[in-house]
């Protein structure tokens, strides 16, 4: 059977008053317990908006290297460090080479080797060959030339004046004053063969030969003087 409308009235009525109360009474409860408003919680469950990803020309930026950017710049920066490499090999070498010249000694100079006798040169006492050029060569043409045999010299003279002088032109006795390699007393008597006696052994050998040859006949007699009395 159906209602009277004054009925359907209350009972709308009711219906609106229940959600009224249930609608304040959840209002209440939220601001008791502390809770946040609905209306906050709902925006806060809203999903954040993404990011914007990167465009195309954005990476190419991103990835593009200085030198595909800027190749003038490039071309710089390599010749600077090429600079800067020979300039650094450039100072090591001087360094090293400063080290070295500090550590390394100079070798000392080698001594120079006697002169080597011509062919056929003859040879002295000791079996030695006479060097070319020097006193004893020119001592050794003189007996020659004067006729003698050539063991005048090597078993006479040569002895002879290694005793007296050590074939040293030089050689002066600080005792007696006798001077060059025929120990001529006094010096200057060999002025009469030259006036350079004192520097020229040439000029000493000349006048010791002509000393002998006037008072021991020959070298191999004055060398038997000089061996029995110790002087000639």
């Amino acid at each position: 059977m159906p209602l009277p409308r004054i009925q359907l009235r209350y009972a709308s009525a009711a219906g609106v008053a229940a959600l009224v109360a249930a609608g304040t009474f959840g209002v209440v409860a939220f601001a008791d317990t502390g809770v946040p408003d609905p209306r906050d919680a709902a925006s806060a469950a809203l999903t954040p908006e993404p990011e914007q990803a990167p465009t195309a020309q954005e990476d190419d930026d991103f990835f593009r290297t200085p030198a595909a950017a800027d190749p003038q710049r490039r071309q710089e920066d390599l010749e600077q460090a090429r600079e800067s490499a020979e300039r650094a090999g450039r100072d090591a070498v001087r360094s090293g080479d400063a080290q070295a010249s500090d550590i390394l000694e100079e070798p000392e100079p080698e001594p120079e080797p006697d002169p080597e006798p011509q062919d056929g040169a003859p040879s002295g006492g000791s079996g030695t060959p006479v060097p070319a050029g020097s006193a004893k060569e020119t001592a050794l043409r003189m007996v020659l030339a004067e006729g003698w045999a050539e063991s005048e010299f090597t078993d006479c003279l040569e002895p002879l004046w290694q005793k007296e002088s050590g074939w040293n032109h030089l050689a002066q006795n600080p005792s007696s004053g006798a001077y060059g390699i025929p120990q001529s007393l006094p010096g200057d008597k060999m002025a009469s063969h030259g006036s350079d006696w004192q520097t020229n052994p040439a000029t000493q050998i000349a006048w010791g030969i002509d000393y002998i040859k006037g008072r021991y006949g020959t070298p191999c007699g004055a060398w038997a003087h000089s061996q029995a009395n110790n002087w000639y």
